[in-house]
């Protein structure tokens, strides 16, 4: 029984549809692997192909063509997506147990809600946009898609792992947690996250220890 999810989202240009190595619709065994070259078009296997060459030029010439440049968040504008993921967590009622917000990616532990995990994730791109623009951050501020729509600081879809025990969600958090300071930046806490020891007892008060 699946209790909560581990998402990752990313910022338009961090992950190309096109990607030589794969996207979004096939299936990694991490998302170290993911990031070092995991993905691979249309296989079947639940094995890892991480070992699969790729071609890097192929891999570097679509990403100059982008219409617009990769979106690295800066830290205000971190701190502004925050703000925006309060305000859906606040709407929703979403339960977060870790977020991560980086400059190219973000990671969140999600506990199961009446929405699936991608509609959540919507929400918190949707908000995370809505608080980027009302507070004039948007890293595309200015440029509209044709009819007038701004173009998205986010790439489509998530990549999503299903959480189904005690220890599968604890390693999660921890990964998320720790997500930041691998990357050499400050450790991160946002207000909108909830302890998962605190709401395990109130879900399963039968297992309170005694």
């Amino acid at each position: 029984m699946v209790h909560a999810y581990h998402s990752i989202f990313t910022a338009y240009g961090f992950w190309l549809p096109n990607d030589p190595r794969g996207s979004y619709s096939d299936f990694v065994a991490s998302w170290e692997l993911f990031l070092a070259g995991g993905g691979a078009t249309k296989v079947d296997t639940r094995r890892s192909v991480a070992w699969r060459d790729h071609d890097r030029a192929a891999r570097q010439k679509a990403k100059e063509s982008l219409h617009y440049a990769p979106v690295r968040f800066t830290d205000a504008q971190i701190v502004v997506v925050a703000e925006g993921f309060a305000n859906a967590v606040r709407k929703s009622g979403y339960i977060v147990y870790a977020c991560s917000i980086l400059p190219c990616h973000v990671h969140a532990v999600v506990a199961r809600h009446r929405f699936d995990i991608e509609r959540i994730v919507g929400h918190l791109k949707t908000e995370g946009t809505m608080s980027l623009v009302h507070k004039r951050h948007h890293p595309f501020e200015g440029l509209q898609r044709p009819g007038g729509r701004l173009v998205s600081c986010w790439a489509e879809k998530s990549w999503n792992v299903f959480l189904n025990s005690d220890e599968d969600i604890r390693r999660a958090i921890a990964y998320v947690r720790n997500n930041p300071i691998k990357d050499g930046l400050p450790a991160q806490r946002w207000s909108f996250e909830a302890s998962y020891e605190v709401a395990r007892t109130i879900e399963r008060p039968d297992e309170r220890a005694g």
